[in-house]
């Protein structure tokens, strides 16, 4: 009996011109969605964050209906060499209209940190221009990326326009339940279940700048650790 051919996990693989840098650079483009699903699961398992694991599990719905929508439109990609399945909608280009318009929104419309604790004075709050930047730099890496598909010949511009499309679609979609959620209670009763206990998920990231309120309580134990010198160093007297 011969054994069966070999297949190949083409998760990374990524066909480019060698000798055309903006296809070098495109071929690296199109590895962002990998890139961010392995951000989403660090970012889930470091923080805990409850809103972290929302726009995740929104997220991979986005993917189940790509897949669908694939199986259901079945038009092919511009050439049968460079990839595999059917091309549209793209769904590099979907993935991330959804990232960045679903961090948009929650940038600028749940994201509202402020400070409530040790040194109030020593910090301000994460202004709204510092987080329109964030959120006009996400919409500028996504159209990078969806332009990256067009350029290495994956997909044609009606493929990835209409991906596009579909992300932001279930971005605003998700966006709109989830924040439905919020003000209902539910995700406060998410939070509240054992299991969300037990993995220790909490929900700090709409009101709190983690880095802001991480380092406040670094200076906290700095100071803490000043004053125990300086009491040492009294006592040694």
């Amino acid at each position: 009996m011969e054994d069966p051919p070999l297949a190949s996990l083409s998760l990374t693989h990524v066909s480019y011109n060698p000798s055309d840098p903006f296809s070098h650079l495109s071929a690296y483009l199109a590895l962002v969605p990998q890139a961010l699903v392995i951000s989403y699961a660090a970012l889930i398992w470091s923080t805990r964050e409850i809103e972290i694991l929302l726009m995740f599990t929104g997220q991979m719905g986005c993917e189940a209906f790509n897949w669908l929508l694939k199986r259901y439109i079945k038009e092919e990609r511009p050439t049968q060499m460079l990839g595999k399945g059917y091309g549209m909608p793209s769904s590099h280009a979907q993935f991330v209209a959804f990232f960045s318009t679903y961090l948009t929104l929650f940038l600028l419309f749940r994201h509202n940190p402020h400070h409530h604790t040790i040194h109030p004075h020593r910090h301000t709050k994460t202004p709204l221009y510092q987080r329109a930047l964030l959120a006009l730099a996400s919409i500028g890496s996504a159209a990078a990326v969806a332009q990256s598909r067009i350029y290495l010949n994956y997909h044609h511009p009606r493929q990835v326009y209409v991906g596009l499309g579909a992300g932001v679609f279930c971005a605003v979609g998700w966006f709109t339940v989830t924040s439905i959620a919020h003000y209902s209670g539910w995700v406060e009763a998410l939070i509240d279940s054992p299991p969300a206990r037990w993995l220790r998920f909490r929900d700090l990231v709409v009101n709190e700048d983690l880095v802001d309120a991480g380092w406040e309580r670094w200076e906290m134990i700095k100071a803490k650790r000043q004053q125990a010198r300086e009491q040492e160093s009294k006592k040694a007297k």
